[in-house]
């Protein structure tokens, strides 16, 4: 009687199991998981997979800002220019008032060349009252007016993106580029101290600090940031420029 009991109970149980059937995953949902593994396999540089998980991603959601975005982001870096342009035009349509995606497409349009249109989506995006990472479009409209030569504008613009971070290695990095470029030696020096102190130091920032400190006329500094750059990148431009 007990093993009876014990069996009824347990087709009782598949019973109710079976009654309540497991909720379809919606459209939206499938898009949001494919997403986010595509993302993750563009961080890893599996730009295949990548590919394939953002694609499904709009699949089921052609609406998916996030992921033309992150499908434009693939594509740029595979030179598909055309269908990069194409699905950063499809995130800003289907959601302009996300920061990242005016950012990304503003810097996309400067490196083509369409500098005016490039910083109006900039503009945008730093203007957000809830963009919480002003920064990066305060950035990338200093690389955009680098392009054009306007040094003032640029200056101006990286100034701000470090106002609202002033950790920020790219911002820093430039700041002490602009700096050395007028001969302000010390402050070319007081950004690469602050640049030091958040990042590792780059090819670039050393081959800046040995040409700062010779600026200075402090020798012994100068070499020893030589040889770092030697040391650490003996196959980077730099290596090769300061061997010359």
């Amino acid at each position: 009687m007990k093993s009876l009991l014990i069996t009824s109970l347990s087709f009782f149980l598949i019973a109710c199991v079976q009654v309540n059937p497991p909720r379809k995953i919606s459209d939206k949902e499938q898009s949001d998981v494919h997403l986010k593994m595509g993302v993750r396999y563009l961080e890893m540089g599996q730009l295949e997979i990548a590919k394939n998980k953002l694609e499904k991603s709009v699949d089921f959601d052609s609406n998916n800002s996030e992921a033309h975005n992150a499908l434009a982001v693939l594509y740029e870096r595979i030179k598909r220019i055309k269908d990069a342009e194409y699905h950063y035009k499809k995130s800003v349509s289907n959601d302009g008032e996300k920061p990242q995606s005016r950012n990304n497409y503003g810097r996309f349009l400067c490196e083509q060349g369409r500098y005016e249109d490039g910083l109006k989506h900039l503009s945008i995006a730093f203007n957000m009252p809830l963009n919480s990472r002003k920064w990066f479009a305060f950035t990338n409209a200093g690389f955009c007016y680098l392009k054009q030569s306007n040094m003032e504008a640029a200056e101006t613009h990286f100034r701000q993106a470090l106002k609202v971070n002033p950790n920020y290695p790219p911002a820093l990095l430039e700041m002490l580029k602009m700096s050395y470029r007028f001969h302000k030696f010390m402050s070319a020096r007081a950004f690469l101290q602050r640049y030091l102190s958040v990042t590792p130091a780059s090819s670039t920032s050393l081959w800046y600090a040995y040409r700062t400190e010779l600026g200075l006329k402090n020798n012994a500094e100068a070499l020893k940031y030589k040889n770092t750059l030697l040391l650490k990148f003996p196959d980077s431009e730099e290596a090769v420029l300061i061997r010359q």
